[in-house]
Order: structure tokens, then sequence, then C-alpha cells
């Protein structure tokens, strides 16, 4: 793997810590999904991050074509179970925006990237980013400290 892929990997891992994602999404496959939403292919820089509507299988064939990283088809409910709800659950995603009332076991599901976290992931990498971190999670509950309550 190029040290673009592997910066754009590390970055995002250290992007979804500073979110407060649970360990259990600190991991390479919830950072290819954050990257794939953000359609930050290597060399793309943070600032030119888009939020396109994405499904599951997309992600992943995303992921094959832009950072070499294969996954079998019956992985798509790992990628949903244990990366995609939280990020929803994180108001990191939004689900299906495009068409609310889609039926949750529909073949046409789609995420997209929050719009404030979009503007905000936009910043990572400048010094702006601290600040709009910050800024960021004060409005918000970190998912980490959410099922830390739950318990």
């Amino acid at each position: 793997m190029t040290n673009d892929k592997n910066d754009h990997i590390e970055a995002a891992l250290q992007i979804l810590a500073s979110l407060g994602l649970p360990r259990a999404q600190q991991n390479e496959r919830s950072a290819l999904c954050l990257l794939a939403l953000l359609n930050l292919t290597p060399g793309t820089p943070w600032a030119r991050a888009s939020n396109p509507l994405m499904g599951i299988t997309p992600i992943m064939d995303w992921a094959r074509e832009h950072y070499d990283k294969v996954y079998a088809p019956n992985t798509r409910e790992t990628v949903r179970r244990q990366t995609m709800h939280q990020f929803v659950d994180a108001g990191l995603a939004l689900y299906n925006p495009d068409q609310p009332d889609r039926p949750v076991n529909s073949p046409k599901a789609v995420y997209q990237i929050e719009p404030a976290a979009l503007a905000l992931l936009r910043t990572f990498g400048t010094p702006r980013w601290h600040d709009n971190l910050t800024a960021y999670l004060a409005e918000r509950e970190t998912l980490a400290a959410r099922y830390t309550k739950e318990r």
C-alpha cells in the first residue's frame, strides 16, 4: 500500500477516535468506510472531500478500487452492523437522506456524510481543525460516551 493510502487510512483512524467513536469502530474497515463516504481517494486533499450517496456494496467496491482492500460479499452485514449503524448513531452519517421512508430492508439503502461533519472533516490537517473539532463536539455527545451511559 502506498504512503498516500496509508496516510489517509491513518488520518481516518485518528478522526474516528477524535470524534469519540467506540473502540470497536476504530479499525481499518471503519476508516475505509469513512474515506468512501467522503470519496477521498489516495492523494486527494481533505478539503476536497465530498458526500456522495453510497450503499454498502458500493462502499466495499470503492475500498477495493481505491485502497486495494478486497472484502468478501458476506462482509456486507458486518460493514452495515459494525460500522454504518454506529456512524448513523454518532450523527456522522445519514441513512437514506434521499428517501427517508425507504424500507429498512431495501437493497437501495444508502448512506451519506452528515453536512456538518463534512464541513468539519474538510478542515482536517489545517490550523482550523482543532478549534472546529472542539466546536463540533461541544454540540454533540460522542457515541462512546452515550454507549457508556447506556450500560
